[in-house]
This record gives structure tokens, sequence and C-alpha cells, in this order.
């Protein structure tokens, strides 16, 4: 019964005294008006990607033209970044893969840039949405696939083939790893999204009764204060979790064998 009322109050009708909609949020929606897009139209979701890279080249390039043998505080962050992804892609991946730290790199910021620009209120966040994600995942996954026969050749294939295991169970394990491998980009995508979509909408929510409560809406806001404290830690974590899982099958391409 209680879902039964909070969902209707969640997805209210206008007219209704108390609506919250907390989807609304991610609504793609043209730039310049209208209701008509084509692949061509200027959104939302392609202008906060474009701040994305705006902030990105401003943290990495303007910031740190200097070069300062003592660091301004924006090289201080541009450095920390370059060594925290930098020491991540060496640690899990292996020396052997530093030399793809600059597509890690690049994935690492793009997300964790979407991310807390989409904390800022009346933004957009790119990272919400499976689309934005979904592509991510696959350039991930198509790219350590084709990496790991280019590297390997057939014995990329022993990556399936779990040679410590007793004999009768290998065919067995063997289907379960290739299930498991074709699902990886499924899960990549969503983990990413579903976290940020999650935390955005009860954020929404609390502040929808906050809008209701009157008196009492200091309670709500409590609540949103510790729930922004929450998405800004999630916010770099899922950046942190979707890279470390690009350096682990990028360690698997590199060396399959089990």
């Amino acid at each position: 019964m209680a879902l039964v009322l909070l969902s209707g109050l969640l997805f209210a009708p206008d007219h209704a005294g108390l609506a919250i909609h907390p989807m609304d949020q991610f609504k793609i929606a043209p730039l310049f008006g209208g209701e008509h897009m084509s692949w061509f139209t200027p959104t939302n979701e392609t202008l906060w990607m474009g701040l994305t890279v705006v902030g990105i080249v401003l943290l990495l390039v303007i910031g740190t033209r200097g070069r300062a043998i003592v660091p301004t505080r924006t090289q201080s962050v541009a450095e920390m970044a370059y060594g925290f992804v930098y020491k991540m892609v060496e640690d899990v991946a292996g020396k052997d893969a530093v030399k793809y730290f600059p597509g890690i790199m690049t994935l690492f910021l793009f997300i964790v840039f979407a991310n807390f620009l989409g904390l800022i209120p009346k933004s957009f966040t790119p990272t919400s949405h499976i689309a934005v994600t979904a592509v991510l995942a696959m350039i991930v996954f198509v790219f350590v696939t084709v990496l790991g026969f280019v590297k390997n050749g057939a014995g990329f294939l022993g990556l399936f083939w779990v040679s410590s295991a007793p004999l009768a169970l290998r065919p067995i394990l063997a289907v379960i790893e290739l299930i498991s491998y074709f699902v990886r980009p499924v899960s990549h995508s969503i983990r990413l999204a579903g976290n940020v979509m999650a935390g955005h909408a009860v954020i929404k929510v609390f502040a929808g009764f906050a809008g209701a409560l009157g008196l009492f809406s200091f309670l709500p806001i409590l609540a949103i204060s510790a729930v922004y404290a929450l998405e800004v830690l999630v916010a770099f974590i899922q950046a942190y979790v979707f890279t470390i899982l690009t350096c682990v099958y990028l360690k698997d391409a590199l060396h399959p064998s089990h």
C-alpha cells in the first residue's frame, strides 16, 4: 500500500496537489526549441558533453601550459589526476599496458567531468543515459577484443578455457566464461548510468517534498544535503569503477591465459 501511495505521489498528474516528476530531468530536448529531433539536432545532451570536453581541455591544456616547478592549483589537480590514472593502469593491467594510458585517461576524465557537471543545479548529466554509457562500454569492449586477437591470435581464446579446472568441467566453464565476456558491456554501462540516475532521482524526490511540506521542509532539505554529499562521492567512485574495469579487461586482452 505504501509503495502504491508513493508511486502516486511521484507520478501524479499536474493538476494534483503534490506532483513530483523525478525523471523529467533526464529528458533530452533540442537546444533551440521545437520537438522534432534528428541525429544532427543540438540537444541538452550534446551541450553538456561539449562542456565536459571544454572542462577537460581547460584542466589539461590551459591549466598546465605554464608547467611551473611550484605548480598552481590547477596544475596540481591535473598532475594528481595523471598520476592516479597512470598508477591504476600500471598496477592493474601491467607495465605493457601503459602505452594505452592516454585512452584510459581520456575515458576517466570524461566520466568524472560529466558526473560532476551534472551535480550543478539546472544542469544535465550525460552519463545518466544508457545511450552514452553504452557507447563508452562498447568502445572498450571492441577495443580489448580486437587487441586480444591482434596480440595473441587464437591464443586469446585461452581466456575462456580454464585450464586449472578438472577436464570434465572445462567445456561448461568455457560456456559460462563466454557468456560472461559478452555481458561485460551491458554491466559496464548499466552500472554507471543506473547509479548516476538513481542519485539524481532521489534528490528530485526530496526536493519535491521540501516544496510541499512548508514548515517542516527542513527535513527533506537535510536529506537532500546528505544525498548530495553522497552523490559527490558516487560521481568519482563510478568513474573509478568504470576505469578500473577497463584496466581489468585490458589485462585480459594482453594476458588471456588463466
